[in-house]
């Protein structure tokens, strides 16, 4: 086993950056193994010599080889059997593999493309015919290694996306933790009334919001919103707002003033709404808006002053089994300078239930395309009517997602719930 090697560039037609710099010759005959060799290292090749298959198989295991120019009629292991354990062995770049044979039978080539062999040349090779093979097999391994390099880039550019995605779902896992603990009491017994909160974003995090503060002596506000979209931006939003509506710093609660005795009392819904569009407008200068329904509840006489600024309108739930949709739409905050926003006023009768729920329920769409509107909504409420709080809820969002069939929900899903029963007199 000997090695020729020439440092001159090889001459080969407009070969650039060549695939192919090292050969390997194999042929039991010394005199036309050196004849190759010779008439390859003047082209500029490195040559590596290999007088059998076993003896180029060692060669192998020690250097990178482009290609290899092999006898087909060999004793031992021929070139063919060369060639299939070539292509058995596992590289990671691929060797162009040259058959020489004086066989012209068309079965005895389509048996050297059965085992691997990718092109044949007469022997002797005429030197012009060898450039000519030598040529396209550098082209074939160009475009090789050109597309394992782009698989390369592909693979390692998938591996730093997948990685900036875990990284980006865990802070999404994160993140939505942190929106959840924004509902930080999902059940509150007022003595009363009962109120329960549902909120259920379609992704990691999103832009609906409901919550409940106290709003003076007998007295608790309740609010539901829905911000634009429901991706990280709507659900930035939603933490903003939840700030200015805040249970546990009432001095940060637009919707509350100081009374006249210290105390903090409910600010009027309207009033509400006209602030809190200034704010979105003014301060967070946002291209985003929001949706909202805001209800002050007298837990005694079960008066309800709300506000709605483009929500779904409420329903009551009658205690005589009844359901009636109340509201006129409004105006969405953060719309329209200066906006007016209505305020009106509904009695809730013992046993009666106020119930708020987010456009996500809606306008959910079944496989047909069709969505639930106010209509099936109304049906899904009263078939888990004489459910409460949390069952409700749960019962809800189940018969919703057998309506979608197949589909996910497109949207958000919050709620809320508060049935008044206060105490015989």
């Amino acid at each position: 086993m000997s090695a020729l090697v020439s440092h001159e560039a090889p001459i080969t037609e407009s070969r650039g950056e060549s695939a192919v710099r090292t050969i390997l010759v194999v042929d039991d005959s010394r005199a036309q193994l050196r004849v190759l060799s010779a008439s390859l290292t003047r082209q500029g090749y490195q040559v590596i010599e290999a007088g059998s298959g076993g003896e180029a198989l060692a060669c192998l295991e020690i250097d990178d080889v482009d290609l290899i120019l092999s006898d087909w009629m060999m004793p031992g292991m021929d070139g063919l059997e060369l060639c299939q354990a070539l292509r058995d062995l596992q590289r990671d770049t691929y060797t162009y593999f040259i058959l020489l044979t004086s066989k012209t039978e068309k079965g005895a080539v389509a048996q050297g493309l059965d085992v691997g062999a990718d092109d044949f040349l007469n022997k002797p090779p005429n030197p012009e015919e060898l450039r000519a093979r030598i040529a396209a097999g550098d082209r074939i391994l160009r475009m090789e290694r050109e597309l394992q390099e782009k698989n390369r880039l592909v693979s390692t550019t998938l591996a730093e996306i997948s990685a900036l995605y875990e990284s980006l779902d865990r802070d999404l896992i994160e993140a939505r933790k942190m929106q959840q603990s924004l509902v930080r009491e999902r059940f509150r017994d007022f003595g009363t009334a009962q109120l329960s909160l549902l909120l259920k974003p379609c992704g990691h995090v999103g832009g609906d919001l409901v919550g409940f503060f106290k709003a003076g002596p007998n007295k608790v506000a309740v609010y539901s919103i829905d911000v634009s979209g429901h991706g990280i931006a709507s659900a930035l939003l939603t933490a903003r707002l939840a700030s200015y509506l805040s249970d546990g710093a009432p001095e940060q609660n637009i919707a509350l003033v100081r009374d006249t005795d210290g105390t903090y009392v409910s600010r009027p819904p309207h009033e509400v709404a006209i602030l809190l569009n200034d704010l979105m407008l003014e301060e967070m200068q946002s291209d985003l808006y929001c949706t909202l329904l805001l209800g002050c509840i007298d837990l005694e006489t079960g008066r309800v002053d709300l506000t709605q600024c483009g929500h779904p309108n409420p329903a009551i739930l009658h205690a005589d089994g009844t359901m009636e949709y109340v509201g006129e739409g409004g105006l969405p905050i953060g719309l329209i300078p200066d906006a007016d926003y209505d305020q009106f006023t509904v009695h809730l009768s013992p046993g009666d239930r106020l119930f708020f729920y987010s456009d996500g329920f809606t306008e959910c769409e079944n496989d047909a395309g069709v969505q639930l509107e106010e209509d099936g909504l109304e049906r899904l409420v009263m078939q888990n009517a004489d459910l409460d709080g949390g069952d409700f809820f749960e019962a809800l969002v189940w018969d919703l997602d057998m309506f979608c069939g197949s589909q996910d929900f497109g949207d958000d899903l919050s709620g809320t719930m508060i049935e008044f029963q206060p105490q015989p007199k």
